[in-house]
């Protein structure tokens, strides 16, 4: 099971209250205050582990509660603190304030951590309140209240990589190819209904993920076939794979598919269409094919690359341009224009 967005309600832990008490010794009259402070509750912690892949494990539980802090005690002993509760999340994770509507936090790396509840500070114990003028102070603080928070969480795949284009466009079987991915492959539309994530090797040295995303169709944009569900997993992506299946079985026009997915993109975000992009023909084993490479060249300008997922036919090249592809954008990224 596959869970990309999910709210619950946090709730860092109450601090402990002071303590009110006074020294009781043999021999020692007016031994004076020796109450403890209250230890602090503890916060609530959101941590991206690249092992987590889903925010199901979060799916049932509404409310997440730190420890509270325990109160002081006689002696100047502070109280302990509360544990602090931490919840892993995938890398990816936007975490968004739900009443407010504010990102926390985008948590991108491996390791990166954000409190979206801090924990109530412990209350002061008598002794914090003695003075040269108040020799016996009975006075103490309870402790705080821990902060509680609504937050959203909402996953948008990391992945160098992402495959678009139509449903039974070959994306799955690609993937399945070119990695150890196991993604479900069936002859019928919406086979994909949630990314699936591949690391492809190239030599020993060498690697990139390739998220296979799920199917678009015309107004994805709006939400049509859940595609804010899908279109979200692309936004990351550095480069894009642009699969066209030479002989749509619902006898579409491969070139108006092509345009159609483009749109879709450019309506969902101005900077998704400005993406490097790879136009790719699946299936080339099909007499289709070369004949819709050529249409390409005549009525867009360029040729796309032709491959078999299944014979293995061009998979060397498209590896290698998305290579270099991959390449050029990070060299933008550290020196850019």
């Amino acid at each position: 099971m596959f869970v990309d967005q999910v709210s619950i309600i946090a709730k860092a832990g109450d601090g402990g209250d002071g303590c009110c008490s006074f020294r009781r010794e043999a021999h020692v009259p007016r031994g004076g205050p020796d109450g403890g402070d209250g230890g602090r509750g503890g916060h609530v912690i959101i941590e991206a582990d690249e092992n987590v892949s889903s925010l199901v494990h979060l799916v049932g539980v509404l409310h997440w509660n730190a420890r509270v802090g325990q109160p002081g005690q006689n002696t100047l002993k502070t109280g302990s603190m509360g544990d602090d509760l931490v919840i892993r999340v995938p890398t990816g994770t936007l975490i968004r304030d739900s009443k407010r509507g504010f990102v926390l936090r985008d948590l991108t790396e491996h390791g990166q951590q954000v409190v979206v509840a801090k924990g109530g500070e412990g209350g002061k114990g008598n002794t914090r309140f003695m003075s040269s003028t108040n020799r016996t102070p009975r006075e103490f603080t309870p402790g705080e209240e821990g902060e509680e928070r609504h937050i959203t969480l909402e996953l948008k795949v990391i992945a160098d990589v992402g495959l678009v284009g139509k449903p039974n466009a070959g994306k799955s079987t690609l993937l399945s190819r070119l990695s150890r991915a196991t993604p479900e492959i069936a002859n019928y539309p919406f086979t994909t209904k949630y990314p699936n994530l591949g690391i492809v090797r190239v030599g020993y040295e060498r690697q990139f993920v390739l998220a296979d995303i799920p199917g678009l169709i015309e107004g994805a944009h709006a939400g049509v076939g859940l595609g804010h569900e899908f279109l979200k997993h692309v936004e990351r992506c550095k480069v894009l794979l642009h699969l066209i299946e030479p002989n749509p079985d619902d006898q579409t026009d491969p070139i108006d598919n092509y345009r159609q997915i483009r749109e879709e993109l450019r309506l969902y975000d101005e900077v998704l269409a400005k993406r490097p992009e790879l136009v790719v023909i699946t299936k080339c084993e099909l007499p289709d094919a070369s004949a819709l490479a050529e249409l390409f060249q005549e009525e867009m300008g360029f040729t796309p690359l032709q491959i078999s997922a299944v014979t293995g036919k061009g998979l060397p090249q498209l590896i290698q341009q998305t290579i270099r592809m991959l390449d050029d954008w990070n060299e933008r990224q550290q020196y850019p224009e």
